[in-house]
């Protein structure tokens, strides 16, 4: 049975959906047209789609391999792979194939069109690589977990700092060809995320991998681990050095709102200050004693046990989960509370005010009063803001509300200044 016929007979739904924005990231496209196919067969459109006014098209429910295929290792593939052909006028095209799409999850495509008269090629083809668990890739070189900090001053950062971007060498340090991308940080643990586990799993299990891969991206932003080799990158895609970054791959709803809530967040050992090195493999392919396994991880997870649990059992149960003392690229912290209809103050005011600068990129999004009172209009703003950028909507500025509507406000702000 071929893969492609397995896919159009698959048992088990899934979601696609696709959100288009200029190459900068801040400014969605409307009316960009999108054919959709099987991979194996992208000469048969199975949907044609059109971006609203937020630049997404509706989630399309699409065949997906049986669910079980994704609980436990198997050499069939557990996720249904299509291919996109997108095109705007005034922008060049793009195709992207083997996007992933899992049973029951919902999966995000996120299309950078660059306009027409930029330099570079006429057409963009972007192959989404396997996944870890599906294919085979270098096993990690073992490292300490905790890094010597000499007194020498290479060690610059104080304090752990939850940076807005990083940068990701797209190959191996030896490799001085690869790219270099620069990526929102938060970004770069979905697409890390969504390329090493499953979406599938239990909630706890996506929690521990989750904590672990931000962990291991903290140390080496806080040690400055490969700009003191000499490399001008954060961190590299190399699964024998760091973790599988995929440029251009989707990523998952469901992984998507974990990082939101938890990107602050980082594993801790008792007197050491910086975020623990937490390497794992997968359990299957590769054994790793005193790491976490992938597998293992689900497999506790479907016991019962919650995420530090699963991190303890691993990594011993000195382990806990700490917060950065800073998250850059924010104009003002959290309040400390959920802000919701009744609430007022300077923090109501500062939100609306960030919602109406992000309501003409997106003008989705209704514009209120800046009146510092939380009233019924901001309650409808801040449910279309959630609807729009995967939130889950509740109508109440949350932990990941807040910062998802300081992310944008600060991208579309500096998107702005760039056109004056």
């Amino acid at each position: 049975m071929s893969k492609l016929y397995a896919m159009q007979n698959a048992v088990d739904k899934g979601q696609l959906q696709i959100n288009v924005t200029t190459d900068r990231g801040s400014v969605p496209l409307e009316d960009a047209s999108i054919s959709l196919s099987y991979t194996g067969d992208p000469t048969q459109t199975i949907e044609q789609l059109t971006t609203d006014s937020s630049g997404q098209t509706e989630a399309v429910e699409l065949n997906a391999p049986p669910l079980e295929y994704s609980m436990s290792p198997s050499e069939t593939q557990p996720y249904a792979e299509y291919t996109i052909q997108v095109s705007a006028k005034g922008y060049r095209p793009i195709n992207i194939s083997a996007i992933n799409v899992l049973p029951n999850e919902t999966a995000i495509q996120q299309v950078n069109l660059v306009a027409e008269n930029a330099p570079g090629p006429e057409e963009e083809n972007i192959v989404i690589a396997a996944h870890t668990l599906y294919a085979t890739y270098p096993p990690k070189i073992p490292e300490a977990e905790i890094k010597p900090l000499s007194e020498t001053g290479e060690i610059v950062l104080s304090r752990v700092v939850v940076p807005e971007y990083i940068i990701v060498h797209d190959g191996a340090p030896s490799d001085s060809t690869a790219p270099n991308y620069y990526i929102k940080y938060r970004d770069y643990i979905k697409n890390v995320a969504s390329s090493e586990i499953y979406a599938t799993w239990p909630d706890a299990s996506l929690r521990a991998n989750i904590l672990a891969i931000m962990s291991f991206t903290l140390n080496r932003v806080y040690t400055e681990w490969y700009r003191n080799q000499g490399y001008d990158y954060t961190i590299t895609s190399s699964t024998a050095y760091d973790h599988k970054f995929i440029y251009g791959r989707n990523i998952f709803s469901n992984i998507s709102q974990v990082v939101d809530e938890l990107f602050a967040n980082y594993l801790s050992r008792l007197g050491v200050r910086q975020p623990i090195l937490t390497q794992y493999c997968d359990g299957q392919r590769v054994s790793c004693p005193n790491w976490m396994t992938q597998w293992g991880s689900k497999y506790l997870a479907d016991q019962g046990y919650s995420a530090i649990e699963i991190l303890r059992y691993y990594y011993g149960s000195s382990m806990y989960i700490n917060t950065a003392e800073e998250i850059s690229g924010v104009p003002a912290s959290w309040p400390g509370y959920d802000l919701t209809v009744g609430s007022s103050g300077d923090k109501v005011r500062q939100m609306q005010e960030q919602l109406n600068r992000i309501a003409r990129n997106y003008p989705a999004l209704p514009t209120i009063t800046a009146d510092g009172v939380y009233g019924p209009a901001t309650q409808a703003a801040v449910e279309k803001f959630q609807s729009v950028f995967g939130l889950p909507v509740t109508g109440s500025v949350d932990y990941r509300t807040w910062y998802k509507i300081s992310e944008i406000y600060v991208a579309v702000s500096r998107i702005a200044e760039l056109y004056q």
